[in-house]
């Protein structure tokens, strides 16, 4: 195998072998010796096609051996991301877009039953359901648990089915079956991404990896918008205009759910479809990562752990804080420009702009957190223009005048989807162990579905202005950024800590300082961030 320079400072296998002899080494024994911090099929793909790291030599990875496995890992895990997001975020705007081209009439839904099915099953930006506060730890378990790659496919290709037949629906209880059956078929999404941008790469990657499938929330108000216009056009069908917007995308899902069965791998360790040499490569460089790539056993100290963490409760309270606006605005964007005194068709195009706006944010909120290493910084800023554009809605009346305004104001407040990005990015790259990630990952997306499950229900009843469900997004902003302060705060604590411990200088830096010199022998052994001496958070 060959010897690349590294520029990325990735440590080689060799390391392993010089760690005190009372640790295990992935190479020096074979798999069915493994002790039970360590993931068989890891040890096994080690001990099996790197048997020249016990001779000393080193897996070392150049800039340009880096850039080529990234694009590799794109084009078979990130594709996949971004196509699956893009796909269940359509579903979002199906239904909203549903709520103007006639579904509440043909269906006889009265009152909140609207409402209600947002909430019970709809998944957008970050919209999940009733079902979902159900189903999301075991789906997360079943992603620890499972070969990840099938258990995705097999997802979407259900969640497919069940969209399509939404077109057969007549009542509100036919409804309310198959969104709540959506919801528990779509919630694997997330996730399992999160899951994968943590076994693909690197932490200073992740959150650009992150805001590329989010960027999926804003192309699909400019595609959505598109498809409701054409098919307002279309008169004299058979099918309702909403009908058809539910088989179509429900057929094209299921479809799409088959090929990420055959296309997207498990893992390094089965990624047939890579040679032996790169596959190595590929775990080697995520080692700095010290979040390990896979381990099946469910370890509860653990869970307690995670229970215990301010860092977990800090980024599930950002999650809620950032969901339940999102849940109001997302159920009723549409309804609310359309109170603007915008036409139907006006709308339609409306949301190309709103789109475009959101993935703005979500990927210039993704490049400057990889460019300046300051997520919460950013975090905290990309809040304020929610703020503003809601403190315009509660004191603007709205008149032919004033719309134009309250709809750039209503833009500003598209910007939290930079927020959920870069949170999701902290919870991936300061949570380490994977029984205390499906733990901080089912506390951040179940605090989410109950964020956007209470969110439609505050606006339902307030049409057209909202004003009660604006001053309750003013009081949650107020409490996200006092949250992200305290995290900041608290992860820059966590690192001093660590460094005194092993006698170094404190610093300022988020992550790896550059003269600490870790080895990350232990990367992957399944240890929690509290309890690896080389893992550093990142803010």
């Amino acid at each position: 195998m060959p010897t690349i320079k590294d520029v990325s400072d990735i440590q080689d296998v060799r390391h392993i072998e010089e760690r005190p002899k009372d640790l295990y080494s992935l190479n020096s024994q074979s798999a069915s010796q493994a002790p039970v911090g360590i993931d068989a099929e890891v040890a096994e793909f080690f001990a099996t096609l790197a048997p020249d790291a016990s001779k000393g030599k080193p897996f070392v990875i150049d800039d340009a051996t880096n850039r080529r496995l990234r694009w590799m890992v794109h084009k078979r895990v990130l594709v996949v991301m971004v196509v699956t997001y893009f796909c269940q975020t359509l579903d979002k705007g199906t239904m909203s877009f549903a709520s103007i081209m006639g579904i509440t009439t043909d269906t006889h839904l009265v009152g909140q039953e609207y409402a209600w099915l947002t909430t019970c099953a709809r998944i957008t930006s970050h919209k999940v359901y009733i079902a979902i506060l159900v189903w999301e730890f075991p789906t997360n378990r079943l992603i620890q648990r499972l070969p990840i790659g099938k258990y995705l496919a097999f997802s979407i290709s259900a969640w497919g089915a069940v969209l399509a037949c939404s077109a057969a629906c007549t009542s509100f209880t036919g409804l309310v079956i198959v969104r709540t059956l959506l919801g528990i078929f779509e919630c694997v999404c997330q996730p399992a991404f999160v899951f994968l941008s943590t076994m693909w790469y690197t932490r200073d990657e992740q959150a650009l990896v992150i805001g590329s499938f989010y960027s999926m929330n804003g192309f699909q108000q400019c595609v959505g918008g598109l498809i409701a216009y054409g098919i307002a056009h279309i008169h004299h069908g058979k099918l309702k205009d909403w009908q058809i917007l539910f088989t179509l995308l429900g057929c094209i899902t299921f479809v799409w759910g088959i090929f990420v069965a055959w296309w997207l791998p498990d893992s390094p360790m089965r990624a047939k479809c890579f040679s032996p040499e790169d596959r190595i490569l590929m775990a080697e460089r995520v080692r700095r990562n010290e979040t390990g790539i896979q381990n099946r056993e469910f370890k509860m100290y653990q869970a307690v752990e995670a229970l215990k963490d301010p860092i977990v409760w800090a980024v599930t309270l950002i999650s809620f804080t950032n969901g339940l606006p999102t849940g109001g605005l997302g159920a009723f964007s549409n309804l609310i420009i359309t109170a603007f005194g915008y036409t139907q068709l006006q709308t339609y195009l409306l949301a190309i702009a709103q789109g475009a706006i959101i993935m703005v944010a979500l990927f210039s909120g993704a490049y400057l957190s990889r460019r300046y290493g300051q997520k919460l910084v950013l975090a905290f800023i990309y809040t304020l223009p929610n703020i503003a554009g809601t403190i315009v809605f509660l004191c603007v009346p709205t008149t032919s005048e004033t719309k134009v305004g309250l709809l750039i104001a209503f833009y500003c407040t598209q910007v939290f989807g930079a927020v959920a990005v870069l949170n999701l990015a902290v919870m991936s790259g300061n949570v380490a162990g994977r029984t205390k990630q499906v733990i901080a990952s089912s506390l951040v997306f179940i605090a989410w579905a109950t964020g956007n499950a209470a969110g439609p229900q505050g606006a339902a009843n307030d049409a057209p202005r909202y004003v009660k469900a604006f001053i309750v997004h003013i009081i949650i902003y107020g409490i996200q950024l006092t949250v992200i302060v305290f995290l900041r705060l608290h992860l820059i604590r966590r690192n001093q800590s660590k460094r005194q411990a092993r006698a170094l200088q404190e610093t300022g830096a988020s992550g790896e300082d550059v003269n600490e010199h870790l080895d990350h022998a232990r990367a992957f052994e399944d240890l929690t961030d509290r309890e690896n001496p080389d893992f550093r958070y990142v803010y």
